[in-house]
């Protein structure tokens, strides 16, 4: 069995995921390809995680791709997470993982809508999410872009309340309107579009998927999908191991069983005992890169790509993930994860090592800083979607 070590694993990083100074992207289009997704459950880390990879990036480029050029989109995909994508992998990830989270979420609607007694039996209740589904289909296309709030001005039905989790502790309420575009984003009908005020909003207006996909994204079979996402994002990260890729996908393991039954990958000795997993065509040494410095967001699709981490985090993860499990902002030297780094309270950009990178990795660093510092502008990042890790807590004092 070949062995990769951990020198060709980071070579590989660096230059696949665009973080080499030599390697960056053209644009954000290439970023999210090359990537598989770019994740967006905080809208801001789209921007930060694309301006690392490129040379002189702005928010108005991120924002053309987006919302007037429609060559990025946002799905709620992999481990029910937002995230976005281009458009010839959104129907890849629509069929291959969308459309497993489209008919748990349905399955949890019609349970809120039954225990709001919205009909009399489930027939019923069925009847009643069928007719309001095209009730706000029709209301947003003739809007042609809305809020869930408007749209639940517009017909009596959408402004339902359902009671969520009742008996819970955590037991609340929410219009029909909020948790049917959730549902219809992720059946492939409707999209998140444009946010309501700054490009770090969280409040987001929402689409028909046509202005996006004129015809809505084309039907694969699921398991080809899965193939062909498996494919990418072994390109993307190999060598990878089985559990990676579970993990990633948010599959089962039968599903990962499955899939890498039909791609066949190579299996590759990553020491320590473990077995990775590479396409047969990539089986090539990477050239190592020029060393390089990064600073990327919380939740960037580098470190969320491996379930198994250690060979470019080391010991550094309770400092930089959050209870859930989610990465804050980290800082990279030369394929590894060396600190941290955060907004303090006058805005300004600072660092935490965590390990002594040497003098030339330090002034690398401040000079991303600086690459970071420029788009960002006076916009203040925030932790809204998740826990701040401790390191955000240290550095924000």
């Amino acid at each position: 069995m070949r062995r990769i070590d951990v020198a060709e694993r980071r070579a590989r990083l660096g230059v696949r995921h665009r973080l080499a100074a030599a390697a960056r992207a053209k644009d954000p289009v290439e970023v999210a390809g090359d990537l598989v997704a770019l994740h967006s459950t905080d809208p801001s880390s789209v921007y930060v995680a694309t301006w690392a990879r490129t040379n002189g990036g702005s928010v108005r480029e991120v924002e053309r791709a987006l919302y007037e050029d429609r060559s990025l989109i946002r799905l709620l995909g992999m481990r029910r997470t937002v995230f976005v994508t281009t458009l010839d992998v959104a129907p890849v990830m629509q069929a291959a993982c969308s459309k497993a989270v489209a008919a748990r979420e349905r399955r949890k609607l019609l349970g809120f809508l039954a225990a709001s007694k919205v009909a009399d039996d489930e027939t019923g209740v069925r009847a009643w999410l069928a007719e309001t589904e095209d009730v706000a289909v029709r209301a947003l296309a003739a809007r042609g872009e809305a809020t869930a709030a408007e749209l639940a001005g517009d017909d009596p039905r959408l402004s339902t309340t359902v009671v969520l989790s009742a008996g819970k502790h955590y037991e609340g309420t929410q219009k029909v309107a909020s948790r049917l575009l959730l549902l219809l984003a992720a059946e492939g009908r409707v999209v998140r579009g444009r946010p309501r005020g700054s490009w770090t909003s969280h409040q987001y207006r929402w689409a028909p998927l046509s202005d996006w996909s004129p015809g809505g994204l084309a039907e694969l079979d699921t398991h080809e999908a899965e193939e062909e996402l498996a494919r990418r994002w072994l390109r993307a990260n190999g060598p990878a191991t089985a559990d990676d890729l579970r993990w990633w996908a948010g599959w089962t393991k039968t599903q990962v069983k499955r899939v890498l039954t039909a791609l066949e990958p190579v299996e590759v000795d990553l020491g320590g005992g473990t077995t990775g997993l590479l396409l047969p065509d990539d089986l090539e040494e990477t050239e190592a890169p020029e060393p390089w410095a990064a600073l990327l967001p919380a939740l960037d699709s580098t470190p969320m790509g491996w379930h198994e981490r250690d060979w470019f985090l080391g010991d550094h993860g309770p400092r930089l993930f959050d209870r859930a499990g989610n990465i804050g902002p980290s800082l990279w030297w030369d394929g590894r994860i060396v600190g941290g780094w955060a907004q303090d309270s006058g805005g300004e950009i600072v660092c935490r090592f965590l390990e002594d990178v040497g003098a030339d990795a330090e002034a690398a660093v401040h000079a991303e800083v600086e690459r970071l510092a420029a788009p960002l502008g006076d916009v203040r990042l925030s932790a809204r979607t998740r826990g701040r890790t401790w390191l955000e807590d240290e550095l924000a004092k």
